[in-house]
């Protein structure tokens, strides 16, 4: 091996090189970095919800009875406040997420219902307020007769209906239908519990055969009656005469709806009742399903009194409402009292002790209002079955701008749940219905006219006015024994309402 020798020259030189070189890598400077600029973000711009969509959520947060129950309407990310709130933008972002998830109007409103269909089964929505214009008058495209289906027996499918009643110069009545009438064919097909939606109920003109009902089997009678529906409005004071009893006079009124545009005609039946010297009344509400608290109001002032300090019904509204009447009409707003006019008409009052109702499972919200107010005050007796159950009253609601004039964008209006009613006593929440004294189903009966004296229901309670044991009519009806189906205002978006007069709750500014 060869051994290379270093001379100390050369070593000198190479620490000096590696001195040199060590020198210039500390004296490399570090890599330059360009600063970090941060990405440029587009800020989300959440929309603002729809008209009808804000007008929908703010009345409903703002009226609805149970608004304390709905997690939409309690949500704190969606209460704005005032637009001075530092929150404000935030909140409404929020609600605008949630109100914009609906493209339907309708399903929003539902989605704000509490217990929709359980609890709440009445409140609505319709996109034209005509609708419930028309409604609260008493105005519907009709043919102008009641009616209740049944199944012909308990193993087939096949209905009939039976007429209740026919409006006065209906298509109906111009046609010869009257009340106890049995038709089980529309336009030469036989109703199912399949087809009488399609072929009845949503049809506006056809042909019914009438027929009657032999151990179970449908005879045709050969009578038909050819009608179109039209337009027209329910006069709800169906009938009234005087009835003498053992030598009493007794007032008879069948009363179908309480429809204000008709207090002034109610009032002039009291004064025949009054002028004929009447000291009980029978008030026939069986096929009255409610309307407007303040002509409960009346009719209860035309019954038992006219003193307006003597309290009637009482209301209850939400947690918003409550305050808020309180402040601006007073605490005395929550207290309906019996009344002395109609506007500037002088009501005309029996002060009556005694009072019979004749009731159905029919007999709902405003005719339950006036039987549960008048039971402190009047010995009440009540004679068929339960009546409905409903203690709870709706309020038109339309969208109005800043001028309070009606918004031109949408027609929609809402019809929601705000109140619930007790009597003086507190009597409230009755929610399996008024129970009868007597009890007595119209169904079991020949269906004899209204106001025909040997009517099962009307003779029922005539006979416990004299003191009599009523007795059972030997000739029963063809339907004791039928299932009902269904009657014609079921099938009413309308037909149980209670509603309380838009003009005394004054819109709410929010």
């Amino acid at each position: 091996m060869k051994i290379v020798k270093i001379s100390g020259l050369m070593l000198w030189s190479l620490v000096v090189l590696a001195t040199l070189t060590q020198c210039r890598k500390e004296a490399v400077l570090p890599t330059q970095v360009d600063p970090v600029v941060p990405p440029v973000v587009t800020p989300i711009v959440i929309p603002n919800a729809s008209e009808v969509n804000t007008f929908v959520w703010s009345n409903m947060h703002d009226y609805y009875l149970w608004n304390d129950k709905v997690p939409n309407l309690t949500n704190t990310y969606y209460q704005m406040l005032t637009s001075t709130s530092s929150n404000y933008q935030r909140n409404k972002d929020s609600l605008n997420v949630y109100l914009n998830k609906f493209s339907d109007p309708s399903k929003l409103f539902n989605d704000l219902l509490y217990q929709y269909k359980v609890v709440d089964k009445w409140s609505f929505i319709v996109s034209d307020y005509s609708i419930i214009d028309n409604w609260i008058a008493g105005i519907s495209k009709t043919m102008g007769y009641d009616y209740q289906l049944y199944y012909l027996n308990s193993t087939s499918a096949d209905i009939i209906g039976v007429v209740r009643y026919v409006l006065k110069g209906s298509p109906a009545d111009l046609a010869g239908v009257q009340r106890g009438d049995i038709f089980a064919k529309v336009d030469g097909v036989q109703l199912t519990d399949a087809n009488y939606t399609a072929n009845l109920v949503n049809k506006e003109s056809f042909t019914l055969t009438f027929a009657k009902i032999v151990n179970g089997v449908i005879t045709p009678t050969g009578k038909t009656a050819s009608m179109t529906a039209v337009q027209l409005q329910e006069d709800p004071v169906y009938l009234n005469k005087v009835i003498d009893v053992n030598g009493a006079k007794v007032g008879y009124l069948v009363y179908n709806g309480f429809t204000s545009d008709f207090d002034l005609e109610l009032n002039t039946v009291f004064q025949q009742f009054k002028t004929a010297g009447v000291s009980k009344i029978i008030l026939d509400l069986r096929y009255n399903g409610g309307g407007s608290v303040q002509s409960a109001i009346y009719m209860a002032s035309m019954i038992y009194t006219t003193n307006t300090s003597t309290l009637f019904t009482k209301s209850v509204y939400n947690g918003i409402l409550t305050p808020y009447i309180t402040t601006t009409y007073g605490a005395s707003f929550f207290n309906s009292n019996f009344a002395d006019k109609i506007n500037t008409t002088a009501i005309n009052t029996l002060n009556l002790k005694d009072i019979y109702f004749i009731v159905s499972g029919e007999t709902a919200s405003a005719s339950e209002l006036l039987i549960n107010g008048l039971k402190p005050y009047m010995n009440v007796k009540l004679f068929g079955l339960n009546t409905y159950g409903k203690y709870v009253a709706s309020l038109t609601l339309k969208d109005y701008d800043a001028n309070n004039n009606l918004v031109t964008t949408h027609k929609y209006a809402m019809q929601p749940i705000v109140a619930k009613y007790a009597n003086s006593l507190g009597v409230s929440d009755f929610v399996t219905g008024l129970v009868p004294d007597v009890n007595v189903d119209e169904k079991k009966s020949a269906m004899l006219q209204l106001g025909d004296e040997n009517e099962y229901l009307l003779k029922t309670v005539l006979d416990y006015i004299k003191g009599l044991k009523s007795q059972r009519l030997t000739t029963l009806g063809s339907l004791a024994n039928s299932r009902s189906l269904v009657a014609r205002k079921d099938l009413m978006q309308f037909s149980r309402d209670m509603y309380v007069d838009p003009q005394k709750l004054a819109k709410r500014s929010r």
